[in-house]
């Protein structure tokens, strides 16, 4: 009697279970985005983020902002035209932006800062990251894309 009653009990946790799933998998409503060729540019979102340490992984962020390059520059980027402007200068070469040749002067102090951009750039899938050796350092070799 008690493995009849223990099946009957199992059998009603597992149909009720089954109902509760059923309930909560309703059809969730769909969005329809426009293709990217649609707006003339390859997808273009990035989230750039600014941290204390020698790299991504143990860093602290101290700022992050998102960078839109496929509608003209939009997101949280304090100067989003500008930095689009820089990365589609150098192809999207984010090396490039980060060790632009400076005349600036910085002292040889150990206080890194790491950068980060991940993302997609034109398309294709983008995690760039570059470790600064000091503020002075990042100040003179940022560009536009990571000035925030």
């Amino acid at each position: 009697m008690r493995y009849i009653s223990g099946g009957i009990a199992l059998g009603a946790a597992l149909a009720l279970g089954g109902l509760a799933t059923a309930a909560t998998a309703a059809p969730t409503p769909t969005t329809t985005a426009a293709p990217a060729a649609a707006s003339g540019f390859a997808p273009s979102e990035l989230v750039l983020t600014v941290g204390f340490g020698d790299k991504a992984a143990d860093a602290s962020i101290q700022r992050a902002v998102t960078l839109g390059c496929s509608s003209g520059g939009v997101g949280s980027h304090p100067d989003a035209p500008g930095a689009c402007d820089q990365l589609r200068s150098v192809g999207g070469k984010f090396d490039k932006v980060t060790k632009a040749p400076s005349n600036a002067v910085c002292t040889k102090e150990w206080k890194p800062i790491v950068v980060t951009a991940q993302g997609v750039w034109e398309g294709r899938r983008v995690s760039y990251e570059h470790t600064f050796a000091n503020a002075c350092a990042m100040t003179a070799g940022q560009g536009q894309v990571f000035n925030f």
